[in-house]
């Protein structure tokens, strides 16, 4: 059985933002391991699993261009007496911000035209298919999440419509499930490229007892690409259920 999954995605434009860059947005090079574990889970995702990034291959030549979007300088609050947390207790609460007021036009460096081949795998951690279910072995449950996620990708189901880096950016994907099918990374990456350092994943320390969120730590990787592929690192962090 083929415990991991192949998914080409393409999109007209796509932004995974620098953290470098912190007033106008300007995107990395390609997709970041994350924002690709973002499009997966879309599609599908349960508690007991954590989809790991293999590798991202490039299709397309990177390309830019320039946009100026309108944007808000500020966001409602979550905490006080206006804000979202106390309006989920009093319906009365009703926590407004005036788009006029707060609207900037900011630019941004966008990809376009892009188009990526994600290779990735399941990891269990949870050995229960569903809640309510006895534990399974790992290679069953393996085998039962990916004929989920590979059902859903045929018909282009998804959970939320996946996107490339902010929500203007939508996300066609399409399941490769034989091999000799596989698109060819684009001609001109042949030999290798230095991308710099890249944001891998975010790691959240989390309260088991309360699941609040205590902190996070960004973890970053040095991203080479050779022949057109990246092949993402293990992640640096313990993954939790």
């Amino acid at each position: 059985m083929n415990y991991g999954i192949h998914l080409r995605i393409s999109g007209d434009y796509a932004l995974f933002s620098r953290p470098e860059m912190k007033v106008e947005r300007v995107s990395y090079d390609i997709i970041t391991p994350s924002a690709a574990r973002g499009v997966l889970e879309a599609i599908y995702w349960k508690p007991q699993i954590r989809w790991i990034i293999d590798e991202i291959h490039v299709l397309n030549p990177i390309r830019f261009t320039n946009i100026r979007r309108n944007e808000v300088s500020s966001k409602i609050p979550v905490k006080g007496g206006t804000g979202v947390n106390a309006a989920m207790r009093d319906p009365a609460i009703r926590p407004t911000m005036d788009v006029a007021e707060n609207r900037q036009q900011r630019a941004s460096l966008l990809l376009k035209d892009v188009a990526y081949l994600i290779k990735a795998h399941v990891h269990i951690l949870d050995p229960r298919v569903e809640k309510g279910d006895a534990p399974s072995p790992e290679n069953e449950a393996i085998g039962k999440h990916l004929d989920m996620f590979k059902r859903r990708a045929r018909k282009g189901q998804a959970f939320h419509q996946p996107y490339f880096g902010c929500r203007e950016f939508p996300v066609r994907f399409e399941l490769i499930e034989n091999e000799a099918d596989l698109p060819a990374p684009h001609e001109s990456f042949a030999g290798e490229k230095d991308l710099g350092f890249m944001l891998h994943d975010i790691e959240f320390d989390q309260d088991r007892a309360s699941k609040k969120v205590r902190s996070t730590t960004p973890h970053f990787f040095r991203a080479k690409m050779i022949d057109g592929v990246i092949s993402v690192p293990e992640l640096p962090f313990p993954v939790k259920a």
